[in-house]
This record gives C-alpha cells, structure tokens and sequence, in this order.
C-alpha cells in the first residue's frame, strides 16, 4: 500500500496520542481526524478516566470534530487510529459517514474492520468507508505489546 507522506505525518501524531493515553493508564490508542489535509480533531483511549465504555480514541476524536463542525456528518474525512476500530467505533465511523479510514496494526480480537469483522465496508448499510492498513504497524503493534507486558508485569 502506498502512504503519503500526509498519511505518516498523521499517523505518527496518533501515535503521540496513544502515549499520552497508556501515560494516563489507558490502553494506548489514538486517533486523528483529518478534513482538506488539516487535523480536525484529535482523541485517545479514555474510558477509565472517565468512566465511559464509549470513550475511545475514535469516539473522542468524532465528538470533537462533530461540535467543531457543528454537525454529526463528517463528509470528506479521513480517521487515522493505531489500532483497528471495535464494531462501536466502526459503527460510528459509518454513521459519521467519514470518507477513509487508516489503521495502523489489526487487532485479531475485536478487530470491525476485517480481523473479526468488516463494519466499514458492509454493503448493508448506506455509507462504507474506503479502508487501509498497515501504516506504522509495527510501532503500533509494539506499543500496545510494551503496555500489555507491563500491565501483566504489575498486575
């Protein structure tokens, strides 16, 4: 797949995002919304903290952008994320009608954008999103590695 260098320069501040979540104790994942090449919005992983099953890096990043925006359609979006959106984060996604999504490092548990499932692109519904994969996957993959081993580590 070819990324541009937009695409890594995004990317790589989601990552930022997902440090500042496992700094927060969380499971390190962030997000970044893009409209004409410019960040939109940001989120990272904060359930814990706010005591919100919902408050996922993807979900904090729409809420911003949909109150920035003054509008829950988010058209002509590209959602970058480290990890590969849940079904609740794909969902919405698909309701937001972003254009794009772009995922670091699959996740073969929960994964809604084909490890487990493919909410994204279902032609059930009315809205799919163009879907990539991949990009600094590696740096994704190590950080949510380093956190897990850590968690088990201190219990």
């Amino acid at each position: 797949m070819d990324f541009s260098k937009q695409d890594l320069i995004f990317m790589q501040r989601a990552l930022q995002l997902a440090a500042v979540a496992e700094e927060k104790g969380e499971v390190p994942v962030g997000a970044v919304l893009v409209k004409n090449n410019e960040i939109l919005a940001e989120g990272y992983n904060q359930p814990i903290k706010n005591h919100d099953p919902s408050a996922h890096a993807e979900i904090m990043a729409l809420r911003q952008a949909g109150q920035k925006l003054d509008n829950y359609r988010l058209i002509d979006t590209t959602l970058y994320v480290t990890l590969e959106p849940c079904a609740m984060c794909a969902m919405a996604l698909v309701h937001a009608r972003v254009a794009r999504v772009v995922f670091a490092t699959h996740d073969p548990r929960t994964g809604a954008a084909g490890s487990v499932l493919n909410i994204l692109q279902d032609n059930s519904f009315n809205h799919q999103c163009d879907l990539e994969s991949g990009l600094l996957q590696a740096e994704a993959s190590e950080q949510l590695k380093q956190f897990f081993k850590r968690k088990r580590k201190n219990g």
